[in-house]
């Protein structure tokens, strides 16, 4: 006589379903998540890495010593976020590879930062337009992340947010001040949003790699920050009597490692000594 099969439950398909994301033959899935997460974290790592590395330029050179301590700051508060970023990456590729050896020793097609980060800083309000389109998107994304399924990730975020927040406020009353100030600081804050309106886009693109972590939990949708980033950025320039940004063709490229020639220069300067002596020990 034939056993005879068990009963199936109401809950019991359910938990199978659920069940079968961890199952062994899902290794495929994990490791192209594994994959997509370390280029995940390349991106959140290196967009505060170079941006950190063009701010720590205006050192020395800032209109006024308050703002030069500034912009100081924030450098090292990107830079501090790029450390924690790359360090998981590192951890996550597992190949021995640090964050410093990430920084450091990665040829510029490598990089995955978004082309707004690797502009030069041009004048003092280009600087301040570039903080500000950045720091109010990077506000919203750091919101999101600090509910993502990855708790390492999520703790980044974290700790990051508030000093983010503090970017994003300071970024955003110099373009009040400077919109609202002279004829010349209003031109060339004009000038400024003008030119790095062309770079926003691509900070709200998602490519499979980003939206098979977003359905994983991980990461999140960035054309769901859009529509903050633009009121919030509308209600900013409202209160500086400035126009919307004309919408010129969006360039684009920066996270498969299409860059421009800025961002050699920079990493030519960023990268001289560790290059120089890759075995010397600090």
């Amino acid at each position: 006589m034939a056993p005879s099969l068990p009963t199936i439950q109401p809950g019991d398909v359910a938990n199978a379903e659920k069940a079968r994301a961890g199952g062994s033959f899902d290794a495929g899935e994990a490791v192209e998540h594994h994959g997509a997460l370390f280029d995940y974290l390349l991106r959140l790592g290196d967009d505060s890495l170079i941006l950190g590395q063009r701010l720590t330029e205006w050192c020395g050179h800032a209109p006024a010593l308050e703002i030069d301590l500034s912009l100081a700051n924030i450098g090292l508060d990107l830079i501090g976020q790029a450390s924690l970023f790359l360090n998981l990456a590192g951890e996550v590729e597992g190949k021995g590879r640090d964050g410093d050896r990430l920084a450091f020793h990665r040829d510029v097609l490598a990089f995955r930062n978004c082309l707004l980060v690797e502009q030069p800083n041009g004048d003092f309000a280009q600087t301040i337009a570039r903080q500000f389109l950045f720091s109010t998107m990077q506000l919203s994304l750091f919101e999101r992340l600090t509910g993502s399924s990855d708790h390492r990730i999520a703790e980044i975020a974290a700790k990051a947010v508030k000093e983010v927040r503090y970017h994003a406020e300071l970024a955003s009353d110099w373009v009040v001040r400077l919109g609202d100030g002279t004829e010349e600081s209003r031109r060339r804050m004009v000038d400024g949003l003008d030119w790095f309106w062309r770079f926003v886009d691509e900070m709200f693109q998602s490519d499979e790699i980003e939206q098979s972590l977003t359905r994983a939990g991980i990461a999140v949708d960035r054309a769901e920050l859009r529509q903050g980033f633009d009121a919030t950025v509308g209600n900013v320039l409202r209160d500086a009597t400035l126009p919307l940004p004309e919408y010129p063709r969006a360039l684009t490229g920066g996270r498969i490692g299409h860059h421009g020639e800025h961002l050699g220069h920079l990493l030519a300067t960023m990268q001289y000594l560790p290059r120089t002596y890759p075995d010397a020990v600090w």
